[in-house]
């Protein structure tokens, strides 16, 4: 009897600790990714914000919000490959850069994704917004056979359905594909145009019909467009259809069929294409506008959460792939709106405000205590492992290699979460290893080690490498250790997919095993 009287007491704890979906009903997972929106940019992060982001702060206040939450790259192309995979992008053929719209797929088939893991789980999976991770486009420019399908593209990467864009909207193949076709297959060409509202540009009618009359008319040989393609239609087309598309599942849903939606919208990337009815709003100019829009659409998204009874076991993830592109520089001077907060740089740089990005999640079901700030070191590559432990799931050896779980904070207030070394990454190379309140930024071509004390100087404007050489070289030790094991989190060694490349500067190549 004392026996089972224990048993029932350890029962009844557990439940009160463990989220429903762990003894019950898996969550659906909407994970909503921006492009280029820095930490300053919701207004819930950012006291002084010329623009108010009512539906971010929703989920703020709703939920958690991730302070001390970072992309794993400062670029569109790498950090989405982190997203999905669990896996740093420096780890593929990829050190730098992005992607054009055209190209192998980044992530190798048969690798585990994140739809890919929840797919097989029972989720209906669905991607609807900008991919920018490669696309095999039927024949060559001016040669396509667009009755053909597309290859290699999200549809084999985990997702059930998919309707976007390939890449960002500067590099043309642009049409709006559901599946794999083009409704309007991009037959006519255009460049880029001026823009009123913003220092960018445009993508809009109207076209041509070859690559040289686009040079003749704007100047530049003309890239792949559709000929029903504007920019700013994409954040209401992406939000209508998906939806649309979780519409379709809310009986499925309903009767224990999860689903999961990655919405990854284009803004505030170039072009800065804020639709008429926001023009006004705010007091930053086009690009407060284009933000205000974003929020906007946030909100529809939760509507339909609640209207269709959803809300409650939805888990909605947002974050963006990077900071603020380098126009934050003119608003701090022309508006006083600081789109990195606090942080040093932006977009491509390695320093904070290249990747401590916005990072809320909302799930009224499993969050205990909602409303709470986490200033636990956390990034976008631990999304896989955290959805893993929440739904019971096991990741392979060779799955999520970088991916560590956070999901006690969600569940538990009062845990402590001790993150491996988080890896950041620049657009030109450079590497940085955060660990605990340490950064270590490792030399890079001409540019020497600095380190950082972040809980003294979040803005990283002090270097204290010459005080600190005991730190550095742990850190040093500790990156060189995770760049050459091919994991940052333990278990088996895993290989790189590439032998040793000039970024590792502070590697011996001999140390370097691929």
């Amino acid at each position: 009897m004392i026996k089972i009287d224990l048993w029932v007491l350890t029962a009844a704890f557990m439940l009160v600790l463990l989220p429903d979906c762990l003894y019950g009903e898996n969550p659906n997972i909407i994970v909503i990714y921006t492009d280029d929106q820095g930490y300053g940019d919701a207004s819930c992060l950012n006291p002084d914000s010329k623009f108010l982001t009512p539906n971010l702060d929703k989920l703020a206040r709703e939920g958690i919000a991730f302070t001390n939450g970072h992309s794993s790259d400062t670029v569109c192309t790498p950090s989405r490959y982190g997203l999905l995979t669990g896996r740093y992008c420096w780890r593929t053929s990829k050190k730098a850069g992005v992607m054009q719209a055209e190209g192998d797929c980044l992530i190798a088939d048969g690798r585990m994704t994140l739809p890919s893991m929840l797919r097989d789980q029972g989720y209906d999976t669905a991607m609807v917004g900008k991919w920018h991770l490669g696309m095999d486009f039927p024949g060559t420019a001016q040669a396509r056979d667009w009755s053909k399908p597309v290859q290699d593209m999200p549809l084999d990467k985990g997702f059930n359905y998919f309707f976007g864009i390939p890449a960002s909207l500067n590099y043309g193949v642009l049409a709006w594909f559901e599946g794999r076709y083009a409704q309007v297959p991009p037959t006519v060409y255009t460049a880029k145009k001026p823009n009123k509202r913003h220092m960018d540009y445009r993508i809009e009618p109207p076209y041509q019909a070859t690559p040289r009359e686009t040079q003749t008319a704007l100047g530049k040989l003309g890239m792949e467009v559709a000929p029903d393609f504007i920019d700013n239609q994409c954040l209401t087309r992406f939000t209508d259809v998906a939806i649309s598309w979780m519409e379709s599942k809310q009986e499925s849903s309903a009767s224990g069929k999860p689903f999961f939606l990655y919405l990854p919208f284009t803004s505030p990337h170039y072009p800065v294409c804020p639709l008429p009815k926001f023009w006004g709003q705010g007091e930053c100019g086009g690009y407060g506008e284009f933000v205000i829009e974003t929020d906007h659409h946030v909100g529809r998204i939760l509507s339909y959460l609640k209207t269709s009874g959803l809300d409650q076991n939805t888990m909605v993830i947002f974050t963006s792939d990077n900071g603020p592109e380098n126009s934050w520089k003119n608003r701090v001077t022309e508006f006083n709106h600081q789109s990195n907060g606090d942080y040093r740089g932006g977009k491509r740089d390695i320093y904070e405000g290249g990747h401590r990005v916005p990072f809320f999640i909302r799930w009224p079901d499993g969050i205990k205590n909602p409303g709470r700030t986490a200033n636990e070191l956390v990034g976008q590559v631990d999304i896989l492992a955290t959805i893993a432990e929440l739904i019971g799931a096991e990741l392979p050896a060779n799955a999520g290699e970088d991916s560590q779980s956070f999901a006690s904070l969600l569940t538990q207030p009062e845990t402590v979460h001790h993150r491996v070394p988080l890896i950041n990454h620049s657009a030109s190379g450079r590497f940085s290893i955060t660990d605990g309140d340490w950064k270590l930024i490792l030399p890079h071509r001409k540019r020497k080690r600095e380190l950082y004390q972040l809980a003294l100087d979040p803005s990283e404007q002090n270097d204290v490498l010459l005080e600190n050489p005991a730190i550095a070289q742990r850190l040093e030790n500790k990156i060189t250790e995770i760049v050459c094991q091919g994991r940052s989190t333990p278990g088996l060694r895993q290989s790189n997919d590439t032998g040793y490349w000039k970024d590792l500067n502070w590697i011996q190549p001999e140390q370097y095993k691929e």
